[in-house]
């Protein structure tokens, strides 16, 4: 098996295809997870505050990432496997539900080429390796991060903190003499935004980003990060809309990618490392 991917590594028109295929299909489970993990922790938060006044449990059904099966919002029919294929049922349905005909968000679509984006970034960007796959991962869990800020201006610990541990125990077991580094870097990125008016989960996710960045990329994510904040708020800005709230993840999302390729660049250039 070994030999195979060893072969394959030579050939990245075979490889690359094959993370955006698997891109594909993450994609379309970051959808449910986009959707869904909200509603959970909702009913978790329920669940807590009734017991806390000591009032009679709900017996709600269960829901989870699993169970229901997915179906449409207006007719309740579950979506059937051969709808469910990536990018390609929603073209040959035309964008409408199987059933009552609804029109079904384009978002859907987009958050799986979104997820056969970041497979094929990955993939490009390490080659056939564990740091692609690793990447890819964090890629991901970003744009599920991102969306659901974008959503309910909530970041879920459920995501982050596994994002943050999961870049240290990475980077301890590839690169051992670097663990120090991106230590730092996680520290610095929390305190960095905790300063911040912003919320306790942006801290977090700067944490963990930067737990995988280390601290010399984190003066160029900072920077990214708050200048598309800053673009964010312009634009809300001339469109009447500066006194309402939005979210920072996106923004930390975006520069988080753009920090893996350019981030240890910008740390030369200031004589950082």
């Amino acid at each position: 098996m070994s030999g195979v991917l060893e072969q394959l590594a030579f050939y990245p028109s075979l490889y690359i295809p094959i993370f955006g295929i698997v891109g594909l299909m993450i994609g379309s489970f970051l959808n449910v997870v986009i959707y869904r993990l909200p509603k959970m922790l909702e009913a978790e938060w329920r669940a807590a505050a009734r017991e806390y006044l000591a009032m009679d449990e709900e017996t709600p059904e269960r829901f989870n990432l699993a169970v229901p099966c997915s179906a449409c919002p207006s007719c309740k029919r579950s979506i059937r496997p051969w709808e469910n294929i990536p990018v390609l049922s929603y073209v040959a349905l035309r964008g409408k539900c199987g059933g009552c005909s609804m029109r079904i968000s384009v978002r859907y679509p987009l958050v799986e080429l979104l997820g056969a984006g970041a497979g094929l970034l990955a993939g490009w960007q390490f080659g056939l390796s564990l740091e692609a796959l690793a990447m890819a991962s964090v890629f991901w869990t970003l744009i599920a991060l991102a969306l659901i800020d974008h959503d309910t201006m909530m970041l879920p610990d459920s995501l982050c903190l596994p994002l943050l541990w999961a870049g240290l125990v990475f980077v301890a077991i590839v690169a051992p003499d670097q663990l120090a580094a991106h230590v730092i870097g996680a520290a610095t990125g929390y305190l960095a935004f905790r300063v911040l008016p912003i919320g306790e989960g942006d801290a977090k996710l700067a944490a963990a980003c930067g737990a995988w960045l280390g601290w010399a990329a984190l003066p160029f994510f900072v920077s990214v990060g708050a200048g598309i904040s800053c673009l964010m708020w312009v634009l809300l800005y001339f469109r009447n809309k500066a006194s309402r709230q939005y979210p920072f993840g996106p923004a930390l999302a975006v520069a988080f990618v753009l920090a893996v390729f350019y981030g240890k660049p910008y740390a030369h250039y200031l004589g950082l490392i």
